[in-house]
Protein backbone atom coordinates (compact mmCIF):
# COMPACT_ATOMS: atom_id res chain seq x y z
CA UNK A 1 0.00 0.00 0.00
CA UNK A 2 2.74 2.47 0.92
CA UNK A 3 4.51 1.90 -2.40
CA UNK A 4 1.73 1.33 -4.90
CA UNK A 5 -1.44 2.89 -3.46
CA UNK A 6 -2.45 6.32 -4.68
CA UNK A 7 -1.71 9.49 -2.72
CA UNK A 8 -5.46 9.99 -2.37
CA UNK A 9 -5.82 6.88 -0.20
CA UNK A 10 -2.82 7.89 1.91
CA UNK A 11 -4.30 11.34 2.47
CA UNK A 12 -7.62 9.81 3.56
CA UNK A 13 -5.84 7.54 6.04
CA UNK A 14 -3.97 10.50 7.50
CA UNK A 15 -7.08 12.63 7.71
CA UNK A 16 -9.08 9.93 9.49
CA UNK A 17 -6.13 9.23 11.81
CA UNK A 18 -6.65 5.51 11.65
CA UNK A 19 -4.75 3.73 14.46
CA UNK A 20 -2.08 1.15 13.68
CA UNK A 21 -3.44 -2.39 13.41
CA UNK A 22 -7.04 -1.30 12.87
CA UNK A 23 -8.97 -3.37 10.32
CA UNK A 24 -10.01 -1.26 7.34
CA UNK A 25 -13.01 -2.27 5.27
CA UNK A 26 -14.01 -0.07 2.39
CA UNK A 27 -14.41 -0.57 -1.36
CA UNK A 28 -11.76 2.09 -2.02
CA UNK A 29 -9.25 0.30 0.16
CA UNK A 30 -10.07 -3.09 -1.35
CA UNK A 31 -9.68 -1.65 -4.85
CA UNK A 32 -6.34 -0.06 -3.90
CA UNK A 33 -5.09 -3.35 -2.50
CA UNK A 34 -6.08 -5.17 -5.68
CA UNK A 35 -4.32 -2.57 -7.81
CA UNK A 36 -1.23 -2.75 -5.60
CA UNK A 37 -1.18 -6.54 -5.81
CA UNK A 38 -1.57 -6.39 -9.58
CA UNK A 39 1.37 -3.97 -9.85
CA UNK A 40 3.54 -6.10 -7.57
CA UNK A 41 2.77 -9.24 -9.56
CA UNK A 42 3.47 -7.43 -12.81
CA UNK A 43 6.76 -6.11 -11.47
CA UNK A 44 7.82 -9.57 -10.28
CA UNK A 45 6.84 -11.04 -13.65
CA UNK A 46 9.02 -8.51 -15.46
CA UNK A 47 11.93 -9.35 -13.15
CA UNK A 48 11.56 -13.08 -13.77
CA UNK A 49 11.24 -12.47 -17.50
CA UNK A 50 14.47 -10.45 -17.60
CA UNK A 51 16.30 -13.08 -15.54
CA UNK A 52 15.20 -15.77 -17.98
CA UNK A 53 16.36 -13.70 -20.95
CA UNK A 54 19.78 -13.25 -19.33
CA UNK A 55 19.93 -16.96 -18.47
CA UNK A 56 19.05 -17.89 -22.05
CA UNK A 57 22.27 -16.22 -23.25
CA UNK A 58 24.44 -18.23 -20.84
CA UNK A 59 22.42 -21.38 -21.57
CA UNK A 60 23.06 -21.14 -25.32
CA UNK A 61 26.78 -20.82 -24.66
CA UNK A 62 26.65 -23.68 -22.17
CA UNK A 63 25.10 -25.96 -24.80
CA UNK A 64 27.95 -25.23 -27.21
CA UNK A 65 30.64 -25.88 -24.60
CA UNK A 66 29.03 -29.08 -23.30
CA UNK A 67 28.58 -30.38 -26.82
CA UNK A 68 32.26 -29.81 -27.58
CA UNK A 69 33.25 -31.37 -24.27
CA UNK A 70 31.12 -34.46 -24.85
CA UNK A 71 32.63 -34.89 -28.30
CA UNK A 72 36.13 -34.82 -26.81
CA UNK A 73 35.14 -37.25 -24.05
CA UNK A 74 33.77 -39.69 -26.61
CA UNK A 75 36.97 -39.59 -28.67
CA UNK A 76 40.19 -41.32 -27.65
CA UNK A 77 42.15 -39.55 -30.39
CA UNK A 78 41.73 -35.76 -30.68
CA UNK A 79 44.74 -35.23 -32.92
CA UNK A 80 42.53 -33.85 -35.71
CA UNK A 81 41.15 -31.25 -33.30
CA UNK A 82 44.68 -30.32 -32.24
CA UNK A 83 45.81 -29.99 -35.87
CA UNK A 84 42.89 -27.67 -36.66
CA UNK A 85 43.65 -25.60 -33.57
CA UNK A 86 47.32 -25.32 -34.47
CA UNK A 87 46.65 -24.32 -38.06
CA UNK A 88 44.03 -21.78 -36.99
CA UNK A 89 46.26 -20.19 -34.34
CA UNK A 90 49.27 -20.01 -36.67
CA UNK A 91 47.12 -18.54 -39.42
CA UNK A 92 45.73 -15.86 -37.10
CA UNK A 93 49.22 -15.01 -35.85
CA UNK A 94 50.57 -14.62 -39.39
CA UNK A 95 47.58 -12.43 -40.32
CA UNK A 96 48.35 -10.23 -37.32
CA UNK A 97 51.86 -9.41 -38.50
CA UNK A 98 51.34 -9.88 -42.24
CA UNK A 99 47.83 -8.49 -42.83
CA UNK A 100 46.02 -10.00 -45.83
CA UNK A 101 45.76 -7.78 -48.91
CA UNK A 102 48.47 -5.48 -47.55
CA UNK A 103 51.63 -4.08 -49.08
CA UNK A 104 55.00 -5.60 -48.18
CA UNK A 105 55.95 -2.32 -46.51
CA UNK A 106 53.19 -2.96 -43.97
CA UNK A 107 54.55 -6.35 -42.94
CA UNK A 108 56.17 -6.80 -39.54
CA UNK A 109 58.46 -9.72 -40.32
CA UNK A 110 60.78 -9.34 -37.26
CA UNK A 111 57.70 -9.18 -35.02
CA UNK A 112 56.32 -12.37 -36.58
CA UNK A 113 59.60 -14.24 -36.12
CA UNK A 114 59.85 -13.10 -32.50
CA UNK A 115 56.23 -14.05 -31.75
CA UNK A 116 56.67 -17.53 -33.23
CA UNK A 117 59.81 -18.11 -31.19
CA UNK A 118 58.38 -16.66 -27.96
CA UNK A 119 54.98 -18.34 -28.01
CA UNK A 120 55.68 -21.60 -29.83
CA UNK A 121 59.49 -22.03 -29.69
CA UNK A 122 59.38 -22.09 -33.46
CA UNK A 123 62.30 -20.69 -35.46
CA UNK A 124 60.97 -19.57 -38.83
CA UNK A 125 63.42 -17.63 -41.02
CA UNK A 126 60.69 -15.60 -42.70
CA UNK A 127 63.07 -12.74 -43.54
CA UNK A 128 65.44 -15.18 -45.21
CA UNK A 129 62.65 -16.69 -47.26
CA UNK A 130 61.50 -13.31 -48.49
CA UNK A 131 65.05 -12.24 -49.32
CA UNK A 132 65.75 -15.42 -51.28
CA UNK A 133 62.34 -15.37 -52.99
CA UNK A 134 61.07 -11.79 -53.44
CA UNK A 135 57.88 -13.04 -55.10
CA UNK A 136 56.87 -15.10 -52.06
CA UNK A 137 53.32 -14.23 -50.97
CA UNK A 138 51.54 -14.44 -47.62
CA UNK A 139 49.69 -17.77 -48.24
CA UNK A 140 53.00 -19.44 -49.09
CA UNK A 141 54.70 -17.99 -46.01
CA UNK A 142 51.78 -19.18 -43.91
CA UNK A 143 51.98 -22.67 -45.41
CA UNK A 144 55.71 -22.95 -44.70
CA UNK A 145 55.27 -21.87 -41.09
CA UNK A 146 52.49 -24.43 -40.64
CA UNK A 147 54.79 -27.10 -42.06
CA UNK A 148 57.55 -26.13 -39.62
CA UNK A 149 55.07 -26.28 -36.75
CA UNK A 150 53.91 -29.71 -37.89
CA UNK A 151 57.46 -31.03 -38.07
CA UNK A 152 58.34 -29.59 -34.67
CA UNK A 153 55.29 -31.18 -33.07
CA UNK A 154 55.84 -34.52 -34.79
CA UNK A 155 59.30 -34.62 -33.24
CA UNK A 156 57.66 -34.31 -29.81
CA UNK A 157 55.24 -37.13 -30.67
CA UNK A 158 58.12 -39.37 -31.78
CA UNK A 159 59.97 -38.68 -28.53
CA UNK A 160 57.03 -39.23 -26.19
CA UNK A 161 55.29 -41.98 -28.12
CA UNK A 162 52.01 -41.89 -30.02
CA UNK A 163 49.84 -43.27 -27.20
CA UNK A 164 51.30 -41.02 -24.48
CA UNK A 165 50.97 -37.89 -26.61
CA UNK A 166 47.40 -38.64 -27.63
CA UNK A 167 46.46 -39.11 -23.97
CA UNK A 168 48.12 -35.82 -23.05
CA UNK A 169 46.39 -33.98 -25.91
CA UNK A 170 42.96 -35.19 -24.82
CA UNK A 171 43.52 -34.34 -21.18
CA UNK A 172 44.97 -30.93 -22.01
CA UNK A 173 42.07 -29.92 -24.27
CA UNK A 174 39.53 -30.93 -21.62
CA UNK A 175 41.47 -29.14 -18.89
CA UNK A 176 41.81 -25.90 -20.85
CA UNK A 177 38.15 -26.06 -21.83
CA UNK A 178 37.04 -26.45 -18.21
CA UNK A 179 39.41 -23.80 -16.83
CA UNK A 180 38.54 -21.13 -19.37
CA UNK A 181 34.83 -21.91 -19.09
CA UNK A 182 34.93 -21.30 -15.34
CA UNK A 183 36.73 -18.00 -15.89
CA UNK A 184 34.18 -17.09 -18.55
CA UNK A 185 31.26 -17.74 -16.18
CA UNK A 186 32.87 -15.44 -13.62
CA UNK A 187 33.32 -12.71 -16.25
CA UNK A 188 29.69 -13.15 -17.34
CA UNK A 189 28.52 -12.79 -13.75
CA UNK A 190 30.39 -9.51 -13.30
CA UNK A 191 29.13 -8.24 -16.65
CA UNK A 192 25.57 -9.01 -15.64
CA UNK A 193 25.87 -7.22 -12.30
CA UNK A 194 26.69 -3.88 -13.89
CA UNK A 195 24.98 -4.10 -17.26
CA UNK A 196 21.86 -2.23 -16.03
CA UNK A 197 23.96 0.95 -15.86
CA UNK A 198 23.98 1.03 -19.67
CA UNK A 199 20.42 2.29 -19.45
CA UNK A 200 21.74 5.66 -18.28
CA UNK A 201 23.53 5.93 -21.63
CA UNK A 202 20.25 5.37 -23.50
CA UNK A 203 21.27 1.81 -24.40
CA UNK A 204 19.23 -1.35 -24.02
CA UNK A 205 20.94 -3.36 -21.21
CA UNK A 206 19.70 -6.69 -22.56
CA UNK A 207 21.01 -6.03 -26.05
CA UNK A 208 24.31 -4.77 -24.63
CA UNK A 209 24.56 -7.90 -22.48
CA UNK A 210 23.94 -10.20 -25.45
CA UNK A 211 26.51 -8.35 -27.58
CA UNK A 212 29.25 -8.31 -24.96
CA UNK A 213 28.49 -11.87 -23.85
CA UNK A 214 28.99 -13.02 -27.45
CA UNK A 215 32.31 -11.15 -27.63
CA UNK A 216 33.46 -12.68 -24.35
CA UNK A 217 32.48 -16.15 -25.60
CA UNK A 218 34.33 -15.71 -28.89
CA UNK A 219 37.41 -14.47 -27.02
CA UNK A 220 37.21 -17.46 -24.69
CA UNK A 221 37.20 -19.91 -27.61
CA UNK A 222 40.24 -18.19 -29.10
CA UNK A 223 42.06 -18.29 -25.74
CA UNK A 224 41.34 -22.01 -25.43
CA UNK A 225 42.85 -22.70 -28.85
CA UNK A 226 45.86 -20.50 -28.23
CA UNK A 227 46.49 -21.98 -24.77
CA UNK A 228 46.30 -25.55 -26.06
CA UNK A 229 48.63 -24.86 -28.99
CA UNK A 230 51.11 -22.88 -26.87
CA UNK A 231 51.40 -25.71 -24.33
CA UNK A 232 51.69 -28.47 -26.92
CA UNK A 233 54.33 -26.58 -28.90
CA UNK A 234 56.48 -25.70 -25.88
CA UNK A 235 56.10 -28.70 -23.57
CA UNK A 236 58.60 -31.57 -23.54
CA UNK A 237 57.20 -35.02 -22.74
CA UNK A 238 59.22 -38.23 -22.57
CA UNK A 239 56.99 -40.64 -20.64
CA UNK A 240 53.75 -41.09 -18.71
CA UNK A 241 55.28 -39.64 -15.54
CA UNK A 242 55.87 -36.34 -17.36
CA UNK A 243 52.21 -36.27 -18.40
CA UNK A 244 50.97 -36.73 -14.83
CA UNK A 245 53.42 -34.15 -13.47
CA UNK A 246 52.37 -31.56 -16.05
CA UNK A 247 48.66 -32.13 -15.43
CA UNK A 248 49.18 -31.63 -11.70
CA UNK A 249 51.23 -28.50 -12.36
CA UNK A 250 48.50 -27.02 -14.59
CA UNK A 251 45.88 -27.72 -11.90
CA UNK A 252 47.93 -26.02 -9.20
CA UNK A 253 48.69 -22.98 -11.38
CA UNK A 254 45.04 -22.58 -12.29
CA UNK A 255 43.91 -22.83 -8.67
CA UNK A 256 46.39 -20.10 -7.68
CA UNK A 257 45.22 -17.79 -10.45
CA UNK A 258 41.54 -18.53 -9.76
CA UNK A 259 41.95 -17.82 -6.04
CA UNK A 260 43.79 -14.60 -6.78
CA UNK A 261 41.14 -13.42 -9.22
CA UNK A 262 38.36 -14.34 -6.76
CA UNK A 263 40.02 -12.30 -4.01
CA UNK A 264 40.42 -9.35 -6.35
CA UNK A 265 36.73 -9.54 -7.32
CA UNK A 266 35.67 -9.50 -3.68
CA UNK A 267 37.61 -6.32 -2.94
CA UNK A 268 35.53 -3.11 -3.20
CA UNK A 269 36.62 -0.84 -6.00
CA UNK A 270 36.29 2.89 -6.12
CA UNK A 271 33.99 4.38 -8.73
CA UNK A 272 36.53 7.12 -9.41
CA UNK A 273 39.57 4.82 -9.26
CA UNK A 274 42.95 5.66 -7.72
CA UNK A 275 46.63 5.28 -8.42
CA UNK A 276 47.05 2.28 -6.12
CA UNK A 277 44.29 0.32 -7.86
CA UNK A 278 45.61 1.19 -11.31
CA UNK A 279 49.12 0.11 -10.34
CA UNK A 280 47.87 -3.15 -8.84
CA UNK A 281 46.50 -4.31 -12.21
CA UNK A 282 49.12 -2.76 -14.48
CA UNK A 283 51.01 -5.14 -16.81
CA UNK A 284 54.15 -4.71 -14.72
CA UNK A 285 52.37 -5.53 -11.44
CA UNK A 286 50.65 -8.61 -12.90
CA UNK A 287 53.94 -9.83 -14.39
CA UNK A 288 55.64 -9.42 -11.00
CA UNK A 289 52.97 -11.67 -9.45
CA UNK A 290 53.42 -14.29 -12.17
CA UNK A 291 50.09 -13.55 -13.86
CA UNK A 292 49.70 -13.28 -17.60
CA UNK A 293 46.58 -11.50 -18.84
CA UNK A 294 45.95 -11.27 -22.56
CA UNK A 295 44.83 -8.03 -24.17
CA UNK A 296 41.39 -9.51 -24.91
CA UNK A 297 41.03 -11.31 -21.57
CA UNK A 298 38.63 -9.99 -18.91
CA UNK A 299 40.39 -7.46 -16.67
CA UNK A 300 41.34 -9.00 -13.26
CA UNK A 301 39.84 -5.99 -11.48
CA UNK A 302 36.37 -7.43 -12.10
CA UNK A 303 35.00 -4.59 -14.22
CA UNK A 304 33.79 -6.99 -16.91
CA UNK A 305 35.69 -5.09 -19.60
CA UNK A 306 38.55 -6.43 -21.66
CA UNK A 307 41.98 -5.84 -20.17
CA UNK A 308 42.98 -3.62 -23.11
CA UNK A 309 39.94 -1.42 -22.42
CA UNK A 310 40.53 -1.24 -18.67
CA UNK A 311 43.79 -1.35 -16.67
CA UNK A 312 45.75 -2.56 -19.70
CA UNK A 313 44.75 0.48 -21.73
CA UNK A 314 47.62 2.17 -23.53
CA UNK A 315 47.68 5.87 -22.65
Amino acid sequence: MRIFASERVAAIMDRLKMPEGEAIEHPWVSRSIENAQRKVEGRNFDIRKQLLEYDDVANDQRKVIYQQRNEILNEEDVSDVVVNMREGVVSDLVDLYLPPDSMEEQWDVPGLEKALETEFLLEAPVAGWLKAEPTLDIPEVKQRIMQLAKQSYQAKVDLAGELTMRQFERGLVLQMLDNHWREHLSAMDHLRQGIHLRGYAQKNPKQEYKREAFELFADMLERIKRSVVAVLMTVQIRNQEDVEALEQQFDEEYEEVADDVALQHDEPTSALGDDDEDNAYSPEALAARGLRVGRNDPCPCGSGNKYKQCHGRLD
